[in-house]
């Protein structure tokens, strides 16, 4: 059974437990030398209106000078370890996410449009760091500075203590708690408008061209701005749930004060409790609340970073578009033969069927050409014996064994393809052809680039194989090799 996808990501951060601990020990301290700062110094003003000597007064004067240097120093230590953690877990989570991107592309692709797919690796995955930095090191910092705060007042005044510790429980956990109700909803909304907000930008920038020569430009920019509407509308939603809940903490806050003075008025007159401690107690209660003060923007954030996680745990969970076969058949060895008998396939389970009944045979020497319209089926094909599709029914074997019974990475080295619009990262034309191998030598990209009828144009360049070609090939000029489809290249399969 699957865990939720938050505590899926809090997974993540168990190899680095350690650093978490430090931080969130660092974070407490931090937040308890802030209150005791200011406690310390109430009583410093306090005390030196009664006209001490000078000594008396020394060690609280270290004592504040400690506590400020102190804080500033734990407060380094803990950003920096709070903020290690988060940055190496999201490298982890954004490695994940691309290790079952490559395992399920092409086919398991489908169910995710590109503008949505990019939101989900970037803004959902980016947001996994303030799960850590504005998420779990706040809520810790509460529990044990307040829990050390309330335990300091008690000494004081165990009344006043009493009523510190249930201002600081409804500041810090039925104030967020409101706070999550709030957002909750908009969060799951926000999340899923800022995917299609960068759906409708990806789509209007990709297809800009045929866009203004079909004069569907202004359509295509009123998209983008309902859906960056929607989107704002969201943020505004979750700034104002933000904006209630440090409001309503504050209101606590005060009436908490008021009556940790009153009840310390009342020991005064009583003779319980001194003017000293009176002015430590009232201004350590204030202080006190700094403690909770970030918890209502954490809970949001956490709400915000659970919707962000539900859409990372979907692709984590996308199912394989393939069968992995548990001990894989020993690679085939060339030449290879190719057979496919009554086969059909589809890409959804109840969906339509793209090819069905399908017989064709791969011999060594054989050219086949498989022909038709648009939709009739060639792709999946392609997609059939590169191993990025099952077949439904029917056969397909491999040198005479079941296709599905080698590893699909054996497969695709003997069994080559070249789509009709290849695609050209911003590199050099050597790092492109090492996409197939990447420690292939020059030697090896030379005789591929020459069974792909590159090598007189590459040779005709004046850097060669190490020439830029720009994004998609937009260094080159249309009538070069790979600057034109009708001249794309073709990486052929490896020797």
């Amino acid at each position: 059974m699957r865990r939720a996808p938050l505590p899926r990501l809090l997974a993540f951060a168990c190899p680095l437990r350690a650093g978490l601990l430090v931080a969130a020990l660092a974070g407490a301290a931090t937040t308890a030398a802030g209150v005791a700062l200011l406690g310390t110094s109430g009583y410093l003003i306090a005390r030196a209106a009664e006209h001490p000597s000078v000594t008396a007064l020394a060690v609280v004067v270290v004592t504040v000078r400690a506590l400020g240097i102190g804080r500033g120093v734990l407060r380094y230590a803990e950003r920096l370890k709070g903020h290690d953690v988060a940055f190496r877990v999201l490298g982890d989570v954004r490695v994940r996410l691309y290790e079952r991107l490559a395992a399920i592309a092409p086919a398991g692709l489908r169910a995710f449009r590109s503008g949505d797919l990019l939101a989900r690796l970037v803004t959902d995955v980016d947001a996994v760091q303030d799960l850590f930095v504005r998420g779990v090191l706040p809520y810790t910092a509460a529990v044990l500075a307040g829990a050390g705060t309330v335990t300091a007042c008690a000494f004081l005044l165990a009344p006043a203590a009493g009523a510190l510790a249930a201002g600081l429980l409804v500041a810090g956990a039925v104030v967020p708690v409101l706070t999550c109700v709030i957002v909750r909803r908009s969060a799951v909304r926000g999340a899923a408008a800022r995917g299609t907000l960068t759906l409708r930008i990806a789509d209007a920038l990709v297809g800009a061209r045929d866009l203004v020569a079909f004069g569907a430009r202004d359509a295509a920019v009123g998209a983008v701005r309902a859906a960056d509407a929607v989107a704002a509308a969201g943020e505004r939603r979750a700034a104002v749930a933000s904006a209630l809940g440090a409001g309503l903490g504050t209101a606590v806050s005060g009436l908490t004060v008021w009556a940790v003075l009153l009840l310390g008025v009342g020991a005064v007159r009583d003779g319980t409790l001194d003017s000293v401690s009176l002015a430590v107690l009232v201004l350590t209660a204030l202080a006190a609340f700094e403690v909770v003060a970030p918890l209502p923007a954490a809970t949001a954030r956490l709400a915000e970073t659970a919707a962000g996680a539900r859409r990372i745990a979907a692709v984590l969970d996308a199912p394989d578009p393939i069968r992995i076969p548990a001990r894989p058949l020993p690679a085939p060895s060339r030449p290879v033969t190719v057979r496919m008998r009554g086969v059909g396939a589809r890409y959804e389970p109840d969906g339509p069927w793209a090819v069905r009944g399908l017989d064709l045979e791969f011999v060594p020497g054989r050219r086949v050409a498989l022909v038709g319209p648009s939709g009739s089926g060639k792709s999946t094909v392609a997609a059939l014996l590169l191993r990025f599709l099952d077949a439904d029914e029917g056969a397909i074997t491999v040198n005479g064994h079941d296709i599905a019974a080698y590893e699909p990475d054996d497969v695709r080295r003997v069994i080559g393809g070249c789509p009709q619009d290849p695609h050209l990262f911003d590199s050099t034309i050597r790092e492109n052809l090492r996409l197939a191998r990447s420690g292939a030598t020059d030697a090896e990209l030379l005789d591929a680039a020459d069974a792909a009828r590159l090598l007189p144009w590459i040779a005709a360049l004046p850097e060669g194989l190490d020439t830029p070609v720009g994004a998609h090939g937009t260094a080159l000029s249309g009538g070069s090799g790979a600057g034109s489809r009708s001249h794309a290249p073709c990486w052929p399969t490896p020797p």
